[in-house]
Order: structure tokens, then C-alpha cells, then sequence
């Protein structure tokens, strides 16, 4: 999901903000943006949608091919891609009747990267 070979996890050579020596205006910062980012976390805690971004990373997707690989009924399906849409996460694509989705940006991915490696990489 992470890299374009599919093989595995990006890498996470990426220093972390917070720690012991955190800048304060580092945290000034984050207070700026916290509800934004709270929001978009809140978005994407149901395990529905956190799939839906996970299909959607490799690729825009129809409602009726996510409606398979969910294994979900359309209404359920619709929901959670209206939450996703209202956060600004995914946009949609018309193509005559059908629908396709894709993200907006690759912050989904990127917090579905860092999802994976703490909680799946190891299977």
C-alpha cells in the first residue's frame, strides 16, 4: 500500500516532532490545528472508511466496486463515503450514471501508512 512495487511499508526514517526536545513553537502550532486534525482523525476511526481510504490508495474506485471489495450494501457504502467527502478526503468523478472515488490529497495514505506498519505490518 505504501510504495508503487507494493511491497511493503514506506520506511519511517522521518524524526518525530515531539519528544524531549520539542520546540515550543512546535506545540503552538499543533494547538492551531488541533480541532482540523481531530476532525480528519475522527473521519477516518471507523473501519469502514479506514478501508474505503485503503482501496481508494491504490486506485480511484467506482461506489459498486467498493461495494464488492467491502463486501457492504450501497447505503452503507454511500455513508461512509459522504463522511469521507465532507472532511475532504476523497472526491468523486460522474461518468455517465457511475460514481468513482479517489483521494484528494495523500494525507489519508499517509496516516493508513503509518496504521499499517503499527498495527498489520507484522502478519
Amino acid at each position: 500500500m505504501s510504495d508503487p512495487d507494493n511491497t511493503g511499508p514506506a520506511p519511517r526514517n522521518t524524526p518525530s516532532v515531539f519528544g524531549a526536545n520539542t520546540a515550543p513553537e512546535d506545540i503552538e502550532r499543533m494547538a492551531k490545528h488541533a480541532q482540523q486534525a481531530s476532525d480528519f482523525l475522527k473521519a477516518m476511526s471507523h473501519e469502514g472508511r479506514m478501508m474505503i481510504i485503503c482501496h481508494l490508495a491504490t486506485g480511484e474506485k467506482s461506489v459498486t466496486e467498493l461495494e464488492a471489495l467491502l463486501s457492504a450494501r450501497q447505503a452503507a457504502v454511500s455513508q461512509q463515503l459522504s463522511r469521507l467527502r465532507l472532511e475532504g478526503m476523497i472526491k468523486p468523478r460522474r461518468e455517465g450514471k457511475a460514481i468513482f472515488y479517489s483521494l484528494a490529497d495523500d494525507r489519508p495514505k499517509k496516516v493508513m501508512d503509518v496504521v499499517f506498519e503499527l498495527f498489520a505490518a507484522e502478519d
